[in-house]
């Protein structure tokens, strides 16, 4: 749910457990694509929710990009 950024499903932050799993199956042997993918969601989630609360700072790195980077 955007601008909010929040499941419509379960209504966790997004991408919440569900959408992580979904999108590590979907970008499957592609992990780049899907940090790339991510990164650009973050950047617009960042944009929406400063107009939502221009107070807030937000740091979406690790809940859009870390739990996604490849574990060694």
């Amino acid at each position: 749910m955007r601008p909010l950024w929040r499941c419509r499903n379960c209504g966790a932050e997004w991408p919440c457990q569900p959408a992580r799993l979904g999108l590590l199956v979907e970008y499957r042997g592609d992990r780049t694509a899907l940090l790339f993918y991510l990164s650009g969601l973050m950047a617009e989630a960042r944009a929406q929710l400063v107009q939502l609360n221009p107070e807030r700072v937000l740091n979406l790195q690790d809940r859009f990009l870390n739990w996604a980077r490849a574990r060694d």
